[in-house]
């Protein structure tokens, strides 16, 4: 069984004195959360601060971004040899990436390639656009985005990272997918394109998450589908109160899912 893994995705939000405040009212529930991965995505500036805030729990640490090359000179980005000393995860691909800084598929590829090379477990995003939803390309864009994004990678490797369908068109829209039309994405589209490429052994190991408008109130609904593996959370992550809530509903919603199913 897939262990459920819940990340937050503060995206530009919280100074380094607000990212302290958010996680000291979060951290004592979080971490006694069981069954699931709990992962806090905040801005680079705050990164060293929370690492040491979460250092003796189970909460992992992950970056917004990061450069693929280890060192040069290329000003104002990260590398993943800053980030190795810190975290464990790296989101990648990101939808509001590939949108406003010209992320491509290829740099998205060389990123997944690099944050493994340095022992990141990357976060890698995925997901169609409304245009595309509505012209009926979603399967074509999301099977596009997989293959190019795993890439000479071998199916160990494939194995041991993430990948989050974030559908564009529900992303801070507060309209999310269907739980049924996010499972048949992430299992058909997403799952499917990996067996193909990598074995269905690959497939059923890899963790798929679900993101988009997620809250308390709908993670229910995507965490009692048999595909989906948690949920890569956006606004909601800012709310020490919402996050909590999500992640203790997430482990027990996956747990009754599981028992449903036997």
């Amino acid at each position: 069984m897939r262990t459920p893994i819940i990340a937050g995705n503060w995206k530009m939000h919280k100074t380094i004195a607000e990212a302290i405040a958010l996680v000291r009212e979060m951290r004592r529930e979080l971490n006694e959360i069981e069954g699931v991965e709990k992962v806090l995505c905040p801005p680079f500036t705050a990164l060293a601060a929370v690492a040491e805030l979460i250092r003796t729990t189970q909460i992992k640490l992950g970056a917004q971004d990061m450069h693929w090359e280890d060192q040069g000179a290329f000003t104002g980005a990260i590398s993943p040899l800053m980030l190795k000393e810190l975290c464990q995860y790296v989101i990648i691909g990101h939808s509001e990436r590939r949108q406003y800084f010209g992320e491509t598929d290829e740099g998205v590829n060389r990123k997944v390639k690099a944050a493994l090379k340095h022992g990141l477990t990357p976060i890698i995003c995925v997901g169609e656009n409304l245009a595309q939803n509505e012209a009926g390309q979603t399967e074509a864009i999301v099977s596009a985005q997989v293959r190019a994004a795993l890439q000479g990678l071998t199916a160990a490797q494939v194995k041991s990272l993430v990948i989050a369908y974030e559908p564009i068109w529900a992303i801070g829209t507060g309209k999310p997918a269907t739980g049924s039309g996010a499972n048949a994405i992430i299992g058909q589209v997403v799952r499917g394109t990996v067996s193909s490429l990598f074995g269905e052994s690959a497939a059923q190991a890899l963790r798929i998450q679900y993101g988009g408008s997620v809250s308390p109130e709908s993670i229910a609904e995507f965490m009692t589908q048999p595909e989906i593996d948690g949920a890569l959370v956006g606004g909601a992550s800012l709310s020490a109160a919402k996050f909590v809530a999500i992640t203790r509903i997430a482990a027990q919603s996956k747990q009754q899912g599981a028992k449903n199913r036997t």
